[in-house]
């Protein structure tokens, strides 16, 4: 009676009112008549046709088409017979803190690759270091190669040891003069997105970084790290304050300068 609060039947066993007034609604209005007629069958039919059908093959087709006719280089996406289709991407790396590998191993080889032999085992020690800024990996991948396959071949390409959920892909896009990132599901697929945007970078990339959102899962991290991360953020603190001292030391400077031209002026 208070807050005017209507459900479905279905749902009337999910619900929990916090009232303000304890008692007031069962005084003034009985709980059958805040009950709404059952979910139709036809609501039902009418959300499932909302949901975007997947394309045919030769929508797909017309599709690839389209995207290999503006493709300036040989990068160009195929078709399988089987309706699949296998093209490249470019993925930014933007990682801003330190990624752990093993320590005193050989670069991959092409045998090694070849043969998927995973250098990362063959030794147990770990060492950490910074991975170029803004580096470019491009990789070869499939229309059914999800987000989370994505991220693990870039980890497993550069030998990183980490929890992959550490790890987020990105798309960045342009818009209007200011750039967008959006967080792409671990299910999602890449190659797809990339057919419908085109081959231009500049409407549409993908980007490595840390996983920022939700919270931080402590236990994928060894205790080398988390010492690590320490250091890190008390060179950060430091520099933070120092960056605040010398901004109010200029300005103290700069009132005292003020005070000192005005002493010798009337009022």
């Amino acid at each position: 009676a208070d807050c005017r609060y209507t459900c479905h039947q279905e749902c009337r066993g999910l619900i929990q009112l916090d009232c303000r007034q304890p008692g007031q609604c069962q005084s003034q209005l009985s709980p059958d008549s805040t009950l709404l007629p059952p979910c139709t069958q036809n609501v039902t039919q009418t959300v499932e046709e909302e949901k975007p059908k997947p394309p045919t093959i030769q929508e797909i087709k017309q599709k690839i088409e389209k995207y290999n006719a503006k493709v300036t280089n040989c990068l160009l996406m195929k078709l399988n017979d089987d309706g699949t289709y296998t093209g490249f991407i470019k993925v930014h790396l933007k990682l801003r803190r330190p990624v752990t590998v093993p320590a005193g191993i050989r670069p991959q080889s092409i045998y090694d690759a070849l043969k998927e032999v995973n250098l990362a085992d063959m030794t147990d020690k770990r060492t950490s270091f910074y991975l170029p800024l803004d580096a470019i990996k491009q990789l070869h991948i499939s229309s059914t190669t999800t987000v989370s396959e994505v991220i693990q071949g870039l980890l497993k390409k550069f030998m990183v040891v980490d929890n992959p959920q550490k790890f987020a892909l990105f798309k960045e896009m342009r818009k209007d003069g200011q750039v967008l990132f959006q967080k792409l599901p671990l299910t999602e697929y890449p190659l797809y997105l990339r057919l419908l945007a085109g081959p231009d970078t500049d409407v549409l990339s993908f980007v490595l970084k840390e996983n920022e959102t939700g919270e931080v899962e402590w236990d994928a991290f060894s205790i080398p790290e988390l010492q690590n991360f320490l250091m890190i953020l008390d060179k950060e603190e430091k520099e933070k304050i120092q960056q605040v001292q010398r901004k109010y030391e200029k300005f103290k400077q700069r009132l005292q300068q003020t005070l000192k031209e005005a002493r010798g002026k009337p009022g």
